[in-house]
């Protein structure tokens, strides 16, 4: 079963990404949601059946938003394709869809709850693969839609982002928050500058992956499970360390990069105040990894120093992990 769903999963993705025709996009964006479905609600907990109940019922949504607006840009212009969305109100209504897609501003109150609601390895899933379709037709209809909604909801994301992922104590809920946030750089420059919205994304992920498998390790759910990590596994909870500063968007590091030149592209288009804005907003998010990075790596739990030795785990730590840390931290350098 659980080959199955995967291979759906990526089948949804690539048939998504691949299309010409509104139609298509419609069936790989449906085919995701019900891969992914089965997926969070697996372990039966309650609070995972109404995660995937909330994930369903938005998704369905959206895509019923998605099938609207091309259906009405056809019914006015004749046209099917993607790229030739010109309809101003279907321009909108696509708009809201990928916003609900995705859980950008004000479209993001699902995403939170069905994160926390999913095991961890499901929370990677969503919170990567699961945005590249959506993100993909947004970079596809980029020309034709709103700049100032954009920006707007941008801006708003990036804030609520930060605000909302300050008093968390669940490492899934604030890899959500922190998500939101990143989504809100891709959507400020998707107008002017489509192809950083794509790098941006590739390196998101990249970065989230390395902190969700990490977590997956250590099989940290909360902050005070996060605690007693250090004692268990010194490197690789060092390697958190670098990485959360690095998703955070600190210089020497990879997740610099997307923001710089984000920066520098809205300097370019006279959004200086846009950009100013949205990197003070980016400080919030940077205090809620610091207060990750803390309690994974400078606070020791007590009485663990006089028999640290026992605790370390001579596992061998996953290739892929190690792969995704070192280049989430040294791509840029």
């Amino acid at each position: 079963a659980k080959l199955i769903f995967t291979t759906s999963l990526f089948l949804g993705t690539t048939i998504t990404i691949s299309s010409n025709h509104w139609i298509t996009a419609w069936a790989g964006l449906e085919i995701n949601t019900l891969a992914i479905l089965p997926l969070i609600s697996k372990s039966h907990h309650p609070r995972s059946i109404e995660a995937a109940t909330k994930y369903f019922l938005t998704q369905a949504t959206a895509s019923t938003l998605v099938l609207f607006a091309s259906m009405t840009n056809a019914w006015h212009t004749g046209q099917w394709d993607i790229t030739q969305l010109t309809h101003p109100t279907s321009c909108l209504i696509l708009t809201s869809a990928i916003a609900m897609k995705l859980g950008l501003v004000p479209f993001h109150f699902w995403f939170p709850e069905v994160l926390q609601g999913s095991p961890l390895a499901t929370g990677l899933l969503l919170s990567t693969i699961m945005k590249f379709p959506p993100v993909v037709l947004l970079v596809m209809t980029s020309p034709s839609l709103n700049p100032t909604l954009l920006t707007f909801m941008a801006i708003s994301s990036a804030a609520l982002g930060g605000w909302m992922g300050l008093n968390q104590t669940q490492t899934r809920k604030i890899m959500a928050f922190s998500s939101i946030s990143h989504l809100g750089w891709m959507t400020i420059i998707i107008s002017y500058d489509p192809k950083l919205t794509l790098l941006n994304f590739y390196l998101y992920t990249m970065m989230t992956a390395a902190v969700f498998l990490i977590l997956n390790t250590n099989n940290t759910l909360s902050l005070s499970t996060l605690m007693t990590t250090w004692a268990k596994n010194p490197t690789l909870s060092a390697m958190l360390l670098l990485t959360l500063l690095s998703l955070a968007g600190l210089p020497p590091l990879t997740g610099f990069l997307p923001k710089w030149l984000i920066i520098q592209e809205l300097t370019k288009q006279d959004m200086a105040i846009a950009a100013a804005v949205i990197s003070l907003l980016s400080l919030l998010g940077l205090f809620f990894y610091l207060r990750l990075a803390y309690c994974a790596t400078i606070t020791l739990p007590p009485h663990t120093t006089n028999h640290m030795k026992q605790w370390h785990t001579n596992k061998p730590v996953n290739t892929s992990i190690a792969i995704l840390t070192t280049m989430s931290t040294m791509l840029l350098p």
